[in-house]
């Protein structure tokens, strides 16, 4: 008698993998005055942990077109969870050890921006491959413990300082690295399909010559552009609204943002069978437009807030919903679909929001004027999403 398989392992595995990314992003920004203040670490250098962050994730988005389909999927997951996990440990131990400590940090910071960057590009096409019915709703619902798990390591590490002391850190890192590490044996154990057969994915070369492709990677770029922005800059809309400290402001922000966009996720998770993916990214990008613009030409503190986090509701649905979209209309794409489509995302992400800060400079520190030209982005995204809803019946067979 043959064993059914159990794919439920690999949806549980999936969302754990992507708990795992929401920390290797959001926990190490909650320490940095920490950094500074132990190792004496300047604001620049301190800087530098994002940006090194997210280029290790776009070399991962792009080199894994080349490698992840020839090593396989099983092996390249379960390295994403050890190398996320160890990371976190060497981020406790590396700074102590080494003569310069922000060179620790750094090193720490790219073993996890990989296992983070393998994540990205695996976990949405694992998923896809799974005999599930309601892909767009299961592509939703999966994406949206990123979010929930922005929040928890956001509250979790806020408890865990307040009850024990922000000096004990340490502990916290490493107690926030079993998570992956436990990952890896579900990744280990779980049954993985392949997304194409050998030999019947479209090559890189085919893909790129698929105008529809095109459009989903302008998509995906305005996608990151929109979710990334706001989610950087709502904290200090946050600060400003409520009159909290810093410290508050930023988790408080950070916290009603991934808050809206996990109940958009789940949401659209639950009810996908009943609503058409395309028509519901198209009124969720006009209500993104509508936020920002609530957000950057409000004169009330408490408007631009309510814009600020409403976006959350918005942008949610936007990166899992393309994902799911190029899936329908490029059946061949295989993993290095994925792989440019986070490429895509993560590029908008790293643009935007240093863009927002350049034009707020230039405007005198004038924050809603960055978020204003901002508005860009969910305004093409609207557009294309226009255009695709025009072509619904655009398909590619090749």
């Amino acid at each position: 008698m043959i064993k059914q398989k159990n794919y439920k392992k690999t949806l549980i595995a999936c969302y754990l993998g992507f708990v795992t990314q929401a920390i290797s992003a959001n926990y190490a920004p909650l320490l940095f005055l920490t950094f500074k203040g132990t190792y004496g670490i300047s604001l620049e250098n301190i800087a530098l942990i994002p940006f090194v962050f997210y280029f290790t994730q776009l070399l991962v988005d792009f080199t894994a077109t080349k490698f992840a389909d020839k090593i396989g999927y099983r092996t390249c997951v379960v390295a994403s969870q050890l190398l996320s996990s160890l990371g976190l440990i060497l981020m406790a131990i590396l700074p102590e050890i080494v003569p310069v400590p922000f060179i620790g940090i750094l090193i720490s910071v790219v073993l996890y921006a990989i296992g983070s960057g393998l994540i990205e590009v695996l976990v949405s096409p694992i998923v896809e491959a799974c005999p599930f019915e309601n892909k767009d709703g299961m592509m939703s619902l999966l994406h949206s413990f990123y979010c929930w798990g922005a929040m928890g390591v956001i509250l979790g590490s806020t408890v865990f300082f307040a009850l024990f002391g922000i000096e004990s850190w340490k502990l916290l890192t490493f107690i926030w690295a079993l998570i992956p590490l436990y990952n890896t044996f579900n990744f280990i154990n779980c049954p993985i399909e392949r997304l194409v057969e050998d030999g019947k994915s479209m090559s890189i070369r085919q893909l790129l010559g698929v105008p529809v492709f095109w459009l989903m990677i302008i998509l995906m770029i305005c996608v990151g552009a929109s979710e990334a922005t706001m989610s950087q800059w709502t904290s200090a809309f946050t600060e400003s609204a409520l009159g909290v400290s810093k410290t508050v402001g930023d988790l408080a922000g950070l916290c009603m943002f991934a808050m809206f966009m996990g109940i958009s996720r789940m949401l659209y998770g639950k009810m996908s069978k009943k609503l058409d993916l395309t028509k519901t990214m198209l009124l969720c990008a006009m209500l993104c437009v509508f936020c920002y613009l609530l957000a950057s030409l409000s004169d009330s503190s408490i408007l631009g807030l309510t814009g600020c986090a409403l976006c959350g509701l918005g942008v949610g649905i936007m990166w899992p919903g393309t994902i799911s979209i190029s899936s329908q209309k490029c059946p061949r794409g295989g993993t290095a679909m994925f792989a440019f489509l986070a490429l895509a995302g993560d590029l908008g992400a790293a643009v935007s929001p240093t863009m927002v800060g350049r034009f707020s400079e230039m405007a005198g520190g004038n924050l809603k004027v960055g978020l204003l030209v901002a508005t860009v982005f969910p305004i093409i995204l609207t557009l294309g999403l226009i255009f695709l809803n025009r072509k619904v019946n655009l398909k590619v067979e090749r």
